[in-house]
């Protein structure tokens, strides 16, 4: 399988010059709203867009929920830097209309796609305190399915999932797999597991650990027009 990673575009449309016909599937790794170049109008035309395709071909495309995402398909809650009070109702009813095709992880295999990723302690902490089975933790379990479960229940197990430990300002233990610092996920990544991440900006795509375990940063936009891409053997 040919899989293409598309992260943290802020706005940007430069995604759309790929040819996504050439890949099995595309994986948007979040962070789709909050810019510090383009206006509202671009913001919301870029997520329409990204949001129409899923809607043409919902098993090609994977749309996973970033941290800037967060605060506007979650409104009030989960807030971070950079949020546009005046573009929320906006921003706000599209996700809202289509909030069902926006997924907190995607997995692949051993390939685990987050925002930011998933660490040992977190995860740990999050089985302890939503009460799942400690068993999610044995890599055959679809870990990306519980996660997205989580999602959809409200409260404290949903809250978990947005999480920000000390490293990004936040008052939590850990930072949870849309917040999850570079920092956290560099020295605790999960074993069994290959991650892709977004979230930290990165000058070209990096990866920490080897085939046991490991997690590639893919954030390069800021510096490059570059895609990751992963090819995982049928």
């Amino acid at each position: 399988m040919n899989i293409l990673t598309i992260s943290d575009l802020h706005g940007r449309t430069v995604w759309k010059k790929v040819n996504t016909d050439a890949y099995d599937l595309v994986i948007f790794l979040g962070d789709y709203t909050d810019s510090h170049v383009f206006d509202d109008e671009t913001i919301y035309a870029n997520l329409k867009t990204i949001i129409q395709r899923k809607r043409e071909q919902p098993d090609k495309f994977i749309l996973l929920i970033g941290n800037h995402d967060a605060q506007y398909l979650h409104y009030p809650h989960y807030r971070c830097s950079g949020f546009r009070q005046w573009a929320q109702p906006a921003l706000g009813a599209l996700f809202d209309e289509y909030k069902t095709l926006f997924q907190i992880a995607h997995q692949q295999g051993n390939f685990l796609f987050t925002h930011a990723g998933v660490t040992n302690n977190w995860l740990i902490h999050f089985l302890a305190e939503t009460g799942y089975n400690v068993s999610q933790l044995v890599p055959k379990v679809n870990l990306a399915g519980l996660l997205n479960e989580a999602h959809q229940q409200p409260g404290s197990v949903r809250n978990s999932l947005f999480e920000i430990g000390p490293m990004r300002g936040g008052a939590d233990a850990f930072g949870g797999p849309v917040w999850a610092d570079r920092s956290e996920t560099s020295t605790d990544f999960l074993t069994d597991f290959q991650q892709i991440v977004g979230h930290t900006p990165v000058s070209d795509f990096t990866t920490t650990g080897n085939e046991m375990g490991s997690i590639t940063y893919t954030d390069v936009l800021q510096t490059k027009t570059a895609f990751y891409e992963v090819i995982i053997p049928d």
